[in-house]
């Protein structure tokens, strides 16, 4: 059963289109919605609290009808039994912890004595099981992102959702809290839709990712398929570390094709075969630069090797940006400094590349339709 399905939803601002015919279903675990600012991920959250009415479309929770633009149907936020954790985190300054994680739960009128059970479980949950009593200002940012779960945790939602939560934080507790989060949504046992701009956070904590862009939806995947499938040349370049290039497949078998790249000097490419693989289609190469192999010898075997040029070298403390012209593109490989498939002596200038059919996904072009004549 899913416990979120959308269906057709539509939602415009003036001439720009912030949701384009969105569609999916969600059954349990974390579901991230990934993709860059403006995209239309945060509209698309705001549509399912009932903050937000799309123009077109409609949105089930638990099997439940929460939005029917068709039907005329629009359940209030308050009635979604959902719960919403802010990018601000949106606590009551001027009330101490215990009464911001109790305020939803006295809404109700549940009585005191099982509030003050849940308010105490709740707050031992999320790691700060002696702090009722003291305000927001006296919190730390981490601190302050936990009251925020446990609000919304108290009120036994079977939906959470989660709005850029860690985006206030630093780095260092950004990586923490990420880490806690997920192990806590598990531990409560709901489901979450989280969104986020930035994809390692989104790969860390999430079961299931949406890639968007423009308002549409480009790819609903797993992590480990969207990053080494990626199904669109947007999401090819947002995710990850890569180069894109233009090819032409010469020839295709029943597992490998081959490629030539123009920009490599007119290389080819061995690659895993697409499931639309044709001979003579134009196609594009995303290559991950952090799987790539570099020596300043010529390597043993033959099969994409490509010879270039080192640029320069740019130290980053643990890692190192090696920049490599190889034809007309310059391609980044970053590697740390144990990193075994780096092996460069002194300066060398000429440098060789080796790179694995796996580092490469193939993302055929679609034949663009042919205008028909009118009156032939």
């Amino acid at each position: 059963m899913a416990i979120l399905k959308v269906e057709g939803l539509v939602k415009a601002y003036k001439d720009l289109k912030a949701l384009d015919d969105v569609s999916f279903e969600f059954g349990k675990g974390i579901l991230s919605i990934l993709g860059p600012s403006g995209c239309g991920k945060t509209t698309l959250l705001r549509c399912i609290a009932g903050l937000e009415v799309p123009d077109e479309g409609s949105i089930y929770i638990d099997d439940k009808i929460q939005t029917s633009i068709h039907e005329a149907i629009l359940v209030p936020p308050y009635s979604r039994e959902i719960g919403f954790v802010f990018q601000s985190y949106a606590l009551w300054p001027h009330m101490s912890v215990y009464k911001n994680v109790a305020f939803g739960l006295k809404l109700r009128n549940i009585p005191e004595n099982e509030i003050r059970k849940k308010v105490e479980s709740t707050l031992d949950l999320v790691g700060l099981p002696n702090l009722g009593e003291r305000y927001p200002s006296q919190l730390s940012g981490g601190q302050q992102q936990r009251v925020a779960l446990a609000r919304s945790i108290a009120m036994e939602p079977r939906l959470i959702l989660l709005d850029e939560p860690l985006s206030n934080l630093d780095a260092k507790l950004r990586e923490e809290m990420r880490v806690e989060l997920k192990k806590l949504i598990k531990k409560v046992g709901i489901s979450a839709l989280y969104v986020t701009h930035d994809q390692e956070e989104a790969f860390v904590i999430s079961d299931i990712v949406i890639v968007m862009d423009k308002g549409k939806i480009l790819q609903y995947a797993t992590p480990d398929q969207i990053y080494n499938r990626p199904a669109d040349q947007f999401v090819a370049s947002f995710i990850g570390r890569s180069v894109l290039v233009e090819g032409k497949m010469l020839k295709v078998e029943s597992e490998r094709c081959q490629v030539t790249v123009p920009e490599f000097n007119h290389a080819t490419i061995i690659c895993h075969r697409p499931e639309n693989a044709a001979a003579g289609a134009a196609c594009k190469l995303v290559i991950r630069t952090g799987e790539i192999r570099l020596n300043s010898k010529r390597f043993d075997h033959t099969e994409n090797v490509l010879e270039g040029s080192m640029n320069s070298r740019e130290y980053r403390g643990g890692l190192t940006d090696h920049r490599i012209q190889v034809g007309s593109r310059e391609i980044v490989v970053t590697s740390h400094k144990f990193c075994p498939m780096i092996n460069i002596e002194g300066d060398n200038e000429k440098i060789f590349l080796h790179i694995d059919p796996s580092a490469i996904s193939v993302i055929v072009d679609r034949p663009q339709a042919v205008p028909q004549q009118v009156g032939a």
